[in-house]
Parts: structure tokens; sequence; C-alpha cells
């Protein structure tokens, strides 16, 4: 924790040597607010256009300023003489800040003596502190004022800070490695998705490539989840507003668009949650102990109003789809459900490739109790029955206060990528909240009424997100089982064409899912190997003249490079190893 407090308090400071050495080379810009980041810092500045060619001008003015050593000195100004101040500095970003803070007191942090900014602390003593040689600017960017896309677009410049040198170079080489990976540049490269402005933000559109492996992921889980007995539901995507009246969602989700209002019918919005739908399903029909647990389970896509400021590729987006799933149980049947559950995901991130997680469990926050719905001795059980399972499990796992969803407590997995990133995936939700407002009952083993418990699940969270992860885990190179397009066969010229697409004939005979593609385009072989490559295709199969005469292939492996020649029974029997393997 000390390390932590101490990188921190560095960070801090570096942001108000970045605002103060700003200003000295843009007078007439207007300061934001500076905090924090994972990994640095940033500032927002008003009344300031610059680019990225700029940042060696304002990080040689802050290292200047860093070795005069100056002290970093805080007092308490009333807020009626800490605003005056600003206005008369002509900062009305301040002003706004003191104002909305409603305290009779701020606090104003002197850098030295020349530089004095609105701040409620966490600096270290002195800038001959700061390690100059773990500091670096690294991108200036655009930010809308306070986040709200109504007010003014801001200048934000980002900076690194580091305690060393070498965890600074490490981080840097890690972003040169995530740029490679981005997904959004693979999604375009790769011919996966798009997104088009005349449609929307946050709305992507799938090219056939990326449609295939967003089935292929989809189906995937439909097939493991039926093999545990989960059956499928249909939901609409509309709804009319009373039903999230019922739910809560009116009242604690900020995230859904306006209704759709129609002359003379109720308001209808479209959904921004499956789970509604899923109660009001098992209301219409009268349920049994000998019925439960049921589990319900569709992949559906929701609708939020994401801030477009906040929206990214696929990782954030405004249509996002989940393969969600409602477990109806009776209280005896949590444990049982939520291993069963957890069974299914540790199946599906080895399949995956994603071998280092730990557990969330994200419980209420109990000094803001207004944000949540239900009785709190339902939240206390409902919290110590995860905790319970959690810990039993042998998996690792931590709280956090706060992260819990405003009808229940759950458990959020944790997974690192390949760059030692962290994402949260899967999520499962016990639930005594929604079952009570929406008034479900089963008949028990004594014939009388009794309230389900639902469990709330899904494994990979929202399809379009767990695809930009899967694409940057894997750099587009996707495994075989994957792979959009497993296999293109190549001939060396026209003359051989017929020859491929009888290869292909033979291929699809022995597995009729497999992705073979044949290029026919009249190029050079060498081109069309370069973009297989490029393309990250597992397999090139090249066909000529010796291949005909022989009745074999000539295959390269993505890896391995030239596999040389083999028959194509060896080939097929070896991809569809592979495949089964989930290789």
């Amino acid at each position: 924790m000390q390390k932590t407090t101490e990188i921190e308090n560095i960070r801090h400071s570096f942001a108000h040597l970045l605002a103060a050495s700003v200003q000295k080379c843009y007078p007439k810009a207007q300061l934001g607010i500076g905090p924090v980041i994972e990994n640095g810092f940033y500032y927002d500045f008003g009344n300031l256009q610059i680019t990225d060619e700029e940042l060696p001008r304002i990080e040689k003015e802050m290292r200047a300023i860093a070795s005069q050593d100056l002290p970093f000195k805080k007092e308490l100004w009333p807020s009626s003489k800490a605003a005056a101040h600003f206005k008369k500095e002509k900062q009305p970003y301040k002003v706004e800040l003191i104002k909305d803070l409603k305290t009779q007191k701020v606090g104003m942090v002197y850098t030295g003596n020349a530089f004095l900014d609105l701040c409620r602390g966490g600096h270290v003593k002195n800038t001959k502190e700061l390690p100059l040689e773990g500091f670096a600017l690294n991108k200036v960017a655009g930010a809308y004022w306070r986040g709200d896309e109504k007010n003014p677009m801001l200048t934000r410049v980002y900076g690194l800070a580091f305690l060393t040198k070498k965890e600074l170079e490490e981080h840097i080489r890690q972003e040169e490695e995530a740029q490679k990976r981005d997904h959004r540049k693979l999604g375009k490269d790769l011919g996966l998705f798009t997104i088009i402005d005349e449609i929307g933000p946050g709305l992507p559109l799938f090219y056939p490539k990326g449609a295939v492996l967003r089935r292929t992921v989809e189906n995937y889980i439909i097939e493991e989840q039926e093999k545990r007995g989960y059956v499928p539901i249909w939901i609409p995507h509309i709804t009319k507003g009373k039903l999230y009246k019922i739910s809560g969602h009116l009242d604690k989700f900020d995230a859904m668009y306006p209704p759709m209002k129609l002359k003379g019918e109720d308001d209808y919005y479209v959904k921004p949650m499956n789970c509604p739908h899923f109660m009001m399903l098992y209301k219409t029909l009268l349920h049994s102990y000998r019925d439960l647990p049921l589990r319900y389970t569709a992949t559906t896509t929701n609708y939020r109003y994401e801030k477009s400021g906040e929206l990214s590729g696929l990782t954030r987006v405004r249509a996002l789809t989940q393969d969600d799933c409602h477990v109806f149980c009776a209280p005896e049947d949590i444990e049982s459900e939520i291993r069963l559950m957890l069974d299914m995901i540790q199946k599906v991130y080895e399949d995956f490739g994603f071998h280092d997680f730990w557990v969330r469990i994200s419980l209420r926050d109990p000094k803001k109790r207004q944000q949540y719905i239900g009785f709190p001795k339902n939240w206390n059980i409902a919290e110590n029955a995860l905790r319970t399972v959690i810990q039993n499990t042998g998996m690792k796992w931590a709280e956090a206060l706060g992260e819990a969803a405003f009808y229940g407590p759950k458990l959020d997995f944790m997974m690192k990528d390949v760059l030692g990133r962290e994402w949260q995936l899967s999520t499962i939700q016990l639930d005594f909240n929604l079952p009570e407002r929406f008034e479900l009952e089963y008949t028990n083993s004594e014939g009388k009424k009794a309230r389900p418990v639902v469990i709330h699940r899904a494994i990979l969270g929202s399809t379009e997100r767990f695809l930009a992860i899967l694409i940057e885990h894997y750099a587009g190179a996707f495994p075989l089982w994957l792979a959009p397009e497993q296999v293109w066969i190549l001939p060396i010229s026209d003359k051989f064409l017929a020859f491929a697409k009888k290869i292909r004939e033979e291929l699809l005979q022995k597995d009729r899912n497999l992705r073979v593609i044949v290029r026919e385009e009249n190029e050079t072989l060498g081109k069309k190997i370069r973009e297989g490559q490029i393309q990250k295709i597992p397999y090139l199969v090249i066909v000529g003249e010796k291949e005909e005469q022989q009745g074999t292939i000539s295959v390269r492996d993505r890896q391995k490079g030239d596999l040389g020649q083999t028959t194509l029974e060896a080939f097929s029997n070896m991809v569809a190893e592979q495949i089964q393997r989930r290789q």
C-alpha cells in the first residue's frame, strides 16, 4: 500500500508540473482537471489547440521546473476567495468546480511560488523527489469537459510516470505491442468489422469473416450450455416502460434510451437488459419444485446509451449482444447451480486460451443504500452465499465494495491477456430481489407457494467485447478452430485451378464445416502466400504440376512455415484433430 501511495503522489505531482508548463508555454490555456490514472496522469485544457509534436516542448519545460527543487505547499482557502482568484485569472473551469464542491473551504496547492492550483492534495514534498527518468508525456487527445458531450471539447494531455526508467521502458514496449494488437486496426486489416458514421457510433457491423468468427464463438457457447441442461428462449427487443418500472431499471439504470412515444399507446423502450423479460416468461407458467432448477438462456442484443466519448471499437458499444442466462431455483440449489456455472466458465476459458484469471466478489456499498433495491436481509444472504461458494473452489478471489448490480451481488471474472492487461469477462449475479418485485412463485414439496431465487449469468459478457479481447489476445492469429478462414488453397497458375477446386471438395467431403477458400486470382504464388501471411491464415495448401501428378498437396503452416508434401488424407486428419482439441 505504501508503494501505491508513493507512486500516486508522484503522478499527481507531475500533473501539476504539466499544468504549470502548459500555462507557461501557452498563457491563454484554461485549466480543467488533472487526475492520476493507471500508469500516469493527464490534464485537461480549454482554449488550447496542440498536437503530439508539441509534447517535447512541454516536457522540456516540466523538467526545467522540476530541476528548481520547488516545494509543494497546500493551503485551505475560503471557497469564495479561491473562486475570486480563478475568476481574476480567467479560469472558468476552476470556478465551476469550486461552485459544484459546495464546501466552505477548498485546497489550494502551490508549486514553488509561481503556480497555484485547486487541489485536495497528494503530492511529493519537493520536485527534487520526482523520478524524472521514469516520466514522459505520451499523447494528446480530445475530451469533453467532465465527460459530457454537451460540454465543450477540451484538449487532454497524457503522461506516463513510474519509479524507474526500466519500468517506463517496459510499459512503452507493452504499449507498442498493444498498438500492434489493437482490435480496431486488426478488425480493419483482417476485414472483420467496421463502424459507419451514417449508421452511428457504437453500432458495429460485421463483414463475412467477422460474422463467421462471431457465429463460431456464440455457437460454441450454445453447445456448451445445452450439454449442461440450459434451454433456449427468445425475447423481443422493445418493451413497454411499465416492465422496467417493475424491475427498477427506470429508477436505477441511467443508460436507457428515451422512450418511443406513440399516440394512444404506452411508452416503449429498446431493451437495455434482458432480466425482466426472463422474469415475465417464467411468470406465465405454473411451476413446481420438480421443474426447478429452470435454466433459461438467450443470445440477444441490448441497446444502451453510452456517452460518445466513452465508445471504443468493440470494447464499449451501444449495441451489445449477451449470452444471457437466468436460472430459477430453490434456495438450497444455489451452490450446486453456481458450481455448474463455474465448471462451464473454466472450460470456456481453457478452450479460448485464457489461463490467468481471478474472481471479484462484487458487493453493495453499505454507505449508499439508496442505489440498491430490496431488503438488507436478502442482500446479506446473497453476499454470504457467494462468499461461501467461491471460497470453497480454491480460486483466487477478492472482495470489492460498491461493484454490485443494483438488484444483487455478483461474481465478476477478471482475466489477464498476454500483455498483462486485465479485463472483466464472465459474471454471475445472485438475485433475491427481482423475484420479489415480479412476484415469482413455485409450489414446494409441501404444496405451499415459495419464492424462487434467480441467478443471472453471462460467460462472454458481451459478444462484441469478448471478440475485441480475443482479437487482441491472439493479435488476429486465431487458433485453427476459431479462424474465420482456416485453409487457403493456392494454385500455382490457372492451369491447376480445377485441381485446387477438386482438393477443396474432397476436404469438405471429410468435414463440411471446414472453412476452405480457393484463391482464384490471377496473381503470382508469392503474392498469394504473402497475402495469406498478412491475413494470418492457419494453413496454405499449394498445388501445381508435381502435386497433381503425385496426388499430393504442399502445406505451409502459419507458425512453422513450409511442411512439405503430404497426402490429402493425412492433412485432413491433422486438421480435424486440431479442431477437435480446440487448437
